[in-house]
């Protein structure tokens, strides 16, 4: 098989986008010399009347029914499965020989719902026995998920192997319809800085019913921390802590989310944070004020900054008031900093106001005439 037929059958398979990298380690060359035959391909795909076309969406490339005939074919479109139809399946592919009534107990009342739609696509087949039924997949299950026999406990080590794969659980739960990231909404912005395309922004803190749907297709979870125990009521998968208030939080969870995404795109924004961090330390390096933290979060940034810590310096507090038990932190505080409810923009840029704001401040305490 050639490159180009290689890629070509890569491409038809996927039904979505195919990164270049990818199509580059499938034929073994770089990716300089596959983009040319990609492009050769879609120049193809181009001259010949067929009702396919190849897209380039910048380093990806996905195979398509040309718009002219979307509508003519869309009804022999297999439907895509659900998050939590694909869940209810998994756990009768895993059980089977399952009784019915176990299932709706494993999954809930809609498990009787996910039932008759997988008995209607022709993946699940029931036998009555008693008031119950015994449920089973079919022969079209196994094709579906290219499987080469329908045997439970072939399925069963299956689904085993998977689980095993991509350090664990992650393998299992993509083979489950969960293949996203999640992130909770202050830390959005990540995704962009470690390159990751397949990500889901979701409330997990006060889930609606549509971020609870949301959840059921993730199978990595960024939080802020010390809200696991909170967020775990309603999400099983790996919840990863992430902090927000200096720079090296940002450059830990990016070292932690580099093998989710683009290590090369999430190591350039790597670097550019740490010189961001040290062009604020440098000019942290003219104050000569010594600052007392009311908050570990204020400390913490000021110990960054390398600014001296005394309890007679200028008290620096956080803007939110109060602490989780009502104590009052910035009645007396001659400087506030931004926490996140008060900024807008990035993960970066809000770090980045939180040290502006206390480098200024102390700059016009001191033009005032404070000395300490």
């Amino acid at each position: 098989m050639s490159e180009k037929n290689a890629i070509e059958a890569a491409l038809f398979a996927a039904g979505e986008a195919v990164e270049l990298d990818k199509l580059a380690k499938l034929v073994g060359k770089k990716q300089k010399t596959t983009l040319t035959i990609v492009e050769e391909l879609i120049l193809d795909y181009e001259t010949r009347d067929a009702g396919l076309e190849i897209i380039d969406l910048g380093k990806r490339y996905v195979m398509q029914v040309k718009p002219q005939y979307s509508d003519k074919v869309r009804p022999f479109a297999p439907k895509e499965m659900t998050a939590p139809l694909l869940r209810t399946l998994s756990m009768i592919a895993y059980h089977q020989p399952v009784i019915q009534s176990d299932i709706v107990d494993l999954r809930g009342n809609t498990a009787y719902d996910h039932i008759k739609e997988l008995i209607g696509r022709g993946l699940v087949e029931a036998e009555p026995q008693g008031r119950s039924k015994i449920l089973t997949t079919t022969l079209l299950f196994a094709d579906y998920f290219n499987l080469e026999e329908n045997n439970p406990e072939a399925i069963r080590k299956k689904i085993m192997e998977l689980s095993r794969e991509q350090s664990g659980k992650e393998g299992l739960d993509r083979w489950l319809g969960r293949r996203y990231i999640g992130f909770t909404p202050m830390y959005e912005s990540l995704a962009e800085l470690c390159g990751i395309k397949d990500f889901k922004v979701v409330n997990a803190y006060s889930p609606t019913e549509e971020d609870l749907d949301t959840l059921d297709t993730v199978f990595k979870l960024i939080i802020s921390k010390g809200y696991t125990e909170k967020v775990s009521t309603n999400y099983a998968g790996e919840i990863i802590e992430a902090g927000s208030t200096t720079f090296d939080d940002i450059i830990g969870i990016m070292e932690i989310l580099k093998e989710s995404g683009d290590p090369e795109i999430t190591e350039q924004n790597i670097s550019r944070v740490k010189e961001l961090r040290e062009e604020y330390v440098s000019k942290a390096m003219t104050i000569e004020l010594k600052a007392y933290p009311a908050t570990e979060m204020v400390s913490r940034i000021l110990n960054d900054l390398h600014i001296g810590i005394s309890p007679e310096g200028v008290k620096i507090a956080p803007d939110y008031g109060t602490t989780s038990d009502s104590t009052e932190i910035d009645s007396d505080a001659a400087l506030l900093i931004p926490t996140h409810k008060s900024i807008d923009g990035n993960i970066v840029e809000r770090v980045s106001k939180k040290y502006e704001t206390i480098i200024n401040g102390l700059k016009n305490v001191k033009a005032e005439g404070k000395s300490i």
